[in-house]
């Protein structure tokens, strides 16, 4: 069994995990049955005399520096997802030495390597899409 330590920040990372998952839930969750009760009011006439104005008018756009504030963290999301992947490839390649050359279990070393080769290819995909983000949020910036 592991360390006593280990095993409860482990415990706690899960219930706020959890925690974070129910908060999310109740503030996204009145929305859409709101939205609902509002249409289930309205008379049928109102409904389609409003649906062709409805559909002229444009949803606003987020102000530049909203926008850029959001891709600023988007971008930070998108290098955390790389800085994970490297780890993965890193792992795999541990597992892949041992079950390999200490286990020598070949058919499993097939499929490890498999994985790794889908992860190598994800991990050149993100950093690719990574340094195009971070073009158009220079990009962003300056117009802002």
């Amino acid at each position: 069994m592991g360390d006593p330590r280990n095993v409860a920040h482990a415990k706690k990372v899960t219930q706020e995990k959890q925690h974070k998952a129910k908060a999310a839930q109740k503030t996204r969750a009145p929305q859409p049955a709101r939205k609902a009760q509002i249409e289930q009011t309205k008379p049928a006439a109102t409904e389609q005399s409003a649906a062709p104005k409805q559909e002229a008018e444009k949803p606003p756009q987020p102000s530049d520096s909203a926008q850029l504030e959001k891709s600023h963290a988007v971008l930070s999301k998108l290098k955390e997802l790389e800085f994970h992947s490297r780890g993965n490839i890193e792992k795999l390649a541990e597992l892949s030495l041992t079950i390999e050359e200490e286990l020598k279990q070949k058919a499993f070393a097939e499929a490890i390597g498999a994985v790794y080769a889908a992860q190598d290819a994800f991990q050149s995909k993100i950093v690719k899409l990574i340094e195009d983000y971070e073009t158009e949020c220079a990009r962003l910036s300056g117009s802002a």
